[in-house]
């Protein structure tokens, strides 16, 4: 039953301003993967309620540290974005040769997949930090601030130590931009910021999720002791491949020598292509339904109960708060992958201390996934852009919520599979607002209605291509069953939707 405490809503107060105007407007000049509102809304009646749960970074208070990571940002933004690819790890392997490879000062966990990338990583973080091991964690894209993506023992590093890594490598930067045919792109800068990063910290282990693919990817520079690959289905089938077989032989290229390879559950396909490479390297294989997966799982209240099979035995009554069977499964690749680091299944079969890993499971949190951030009506966020995580994304907020009625708020970025990701959210949607965000890659709103009244029918679709009227619009059609009806509000599309709406409706 969806949760529905008394309703607070705080007095409209009007911002003369306007600032959405002024953030699009200044957003349009920046990399579009740095493209996140910094701000709050002219006036949101969706800002109700205290921020709670795990909090992403916000802007620094201090002014001279924000222009100072906003000059950082400007000089990140001037190089290739994450969605313009060279086929090569030769630049950042020339940058973090000149840097002393701190990439090899510690051990690895590499992960790659399409979906549940970042959710397994903070939950294979938070497991090894309950054995107090010093965690690094490397992610991406992030959801509200760049420096999101570079934690240390779980924290996001302060804006600051963002500002002193980047100054302390940039004349290395420099210095192979010069010797090479291409600049260093945004994504291979940032990649070697985290690496010397977790090098100076120092940390004990290392948790890298991929940004796209694997074998060329900026973060295959280093050799994971465990590599991890979540589920693979279609997306970004322009630079990965059209069918799971191709992606899978691209998601591959970071089993290396020796690793111990984490298989999530995965088309027969797919899978194949990935057994083969681990032959061929001689890593060994855990996979998903064979030597450990989900025994069972119960719906909880703010979260789930379950029951998880490791390579060493069964852990039982592992509370974990997130919503979703996607989110077991996640959980139980993240459990064999702490499993695998610490030797478990190869030397020895015995289980992990339970209470440090009912612990660990119990502090997860993942900011923009299935995440609840507004009560009476509830609103859901949900960074799903593809139509697997769609699908995954209705299915848990099913299963979690007993919404009488779902009003939906989609913003896609191009060249997305949106009629796929639409077909997924239409059986749990009764209307749909289509909205656009603040990055220049984001759809037009126009041409995303078009396609939404080929699923819905044209009485379910309104168009508001302002993120902070389309909010405001669902969250008056949730209202309009009334106070104690049940409705709620889904935001969903785009990472990039998902944290601007996060700070329009009043977090951080």
């Amino acid at each position: 039953m969806s949760e529905r405490p008394q309703n607070d809503d705080p007095d409209p107060t009007p911002d003369p301003t306007d600032a959405f105007e002024e953030m699009v407007e200044a957003e349009t000049q920046r990399d579009p993967d740095l493209a996140v509102i910094e701000a709050g809304s002219r006036t949101l009646r969706a800002q109700a309620g205290p921020p709670q749960g795990d909090q992403v970074p916000a802007r620094p208070a201090d002014p001279e540290v924000d222009r100072a990571l906003r000059a950082v940002e400007e000089e990140l933004g001037g190089r290739w974005g994450e969605t313009k690819l060279d086929p090569s790890i030769e630049r950042i392997a020339a940058l973090l040769d000149i840097l002393g490879s701190p990439q090899r000062a510690y051990p690895s966990i590499h992960i790659t997949g399409t979906n549940g990338k970042t959710s397994t990583a903070r939950m294979i973080e938070a497991l090894l930090g309950g054995f107090e091991l010093r965690t690094g964690r490397y992610t991406s894209p992030h959801v509200q601030s760049v420096t999101e993506r570079i934690s240390l023992d779980g924290s996001p590093i302060s804006a600051e130590r963002f500002i002193e890594t980047y100054r302390d490598i940039a004349p290395y930067v420099e210095m192979v931009d010069g010797q090479q045919e291409y600049r260093l792109s945004f994504f291979e800068v940032l990649t070697a910021m985290a690496f010397a990063a977790f090098a100076d910290a120092p940390v004990d282990v290392a948790v890298v999720e991929v940004g796209m693919g694997g074998t060329w990817d900026a973060t295959n520079v280093i050799d994971g002791d465990v590599a991890v690959i979540t589920p693979i289905s279609l997306d970004h089938t322009d630079r990965l491949g059209e069918t799971p077989e191709q992606i899978a032989g691209e998601k591959s290229g970071i089993i290396k020598k020796d690793a111990t390879v984490v298989l999530a559950q995965q088309p027969v396909d797919a899978a194949s292509v990935m057994l083969k490479r681990a032959v061929e390297v001689d890593a060994t294989v855990a996979r998903e339904g064979m030597e450990f997966g989900v025994l069972s799982r119960e719906v909880a209240v703010g979260g789930q109960m379950l029951t998880l099979r490791g390579l060493g035995g069964e852990y039982p009554e592992v509370f974990l708060p997130l919503h979703g069977a996607h989110q077991a499964h996640n959980a139980a690749v993240a459990l064999a992958a702490v499993e695998a680091f610490f030797g478990v299944g190869a030397g020895h079969a015995s289980t992990l201390d339970i209470d440090t890993i009912r612990s660990g499971f119990a502090s997860v949190s993942s900011p923009g996934r299935m995440e609840v951030v507004r009560r009476s009506p509830t609103v859901v966020l949900d960074a799903a852009h593809n139509p697997g995580g769609a699908r995954a994304a209705a299915e848990a907020v099913t299963e979690a919520f007993d919404f009488s009625r779902l009003i939906g708020v989609v913003g896609a970025s191009e060249g997305k599979d949106v009629r796929g990701v639409l077909e997924a959210f239409e059986p749990i949607f009764a209307e749909v607002v289509v909205t656009r965000n603040s990055s220049q890659r984001a759809m037009d709103p126009d041409e995303l209605a078009a396609i939404a009244v080929e699923i819905f029918g044209a009485e379910r679709v309104q168009v508001e291509p302002r993120l902070d009227d389309a909010l405001e619009a669902a969250i008056t059609l949730a209202e309009e069953e009334g106070e104690f009806a049940g409705a709620g509000v889904l935001v969903t599309g785009s990472v990039i939707t998902v944290g601007e709406a996060r700070l329009l409706l009043g977090r951080n």
